[in-house]
């Protein structure tokens, strides 16, 4: 069991960057490839990025490339999302979700790929 909280979300200018975090408690958080999604009000939860358990290899969403960066630190049981360059259309709320495998993240991309999920943390872009 695998519990998630993630923090960092606010209200930022166009442009902006933000900083979230997930941080994770409970057995072996470094064997779960960690993922983050988000959700705009009535629309579905989509794919922004992924990394592997390792921390070896990460997978983006075509919107994000360029602009968010995963990593994790798995000393500290917490992964992270560097937003940079941020757009009206990145307002949505960022959900944190663990998945105890081993596949490559590219593959890692859908909900249902997932075992544990946050509550998820606000992200506003607006000026």
């Amino acid at each position: 069991q695998v519990q998630l909280v993630e923090s960092g979300g606010g209200l930022v200018q166009p442009g902006g960057s933000l900083r979230l975090s997930c941080a994770a408690s409970g057995r072996a958080f470094g064997s779960y490839a960690m993922g983050w999604f988000r959700q705009a009000p009535g629309k579905e939860r989509d794919f922004v990025t992924a990394i592997s358990w390792n921390g070896g290899s990460t997978s983006y969403g075509d919107s994000v490339k360029g602009r968010f960066t995963i990593s994790r630190d798995n000393a500290k049981n917490t992964v992270y999302l560097q937003m940079n360059s941020l757009k009206p259309a990145d307002t949505a709320v960022y959900f944190c979700a663990a998945a105890a495998t081993r596949e490559p993240v590219v593959r890692m991309i859908t909900v249902r790929s997932y075992d544990y999920w946050g509550q998820g943390t606000q992200v506003t872009v607006s000026s």
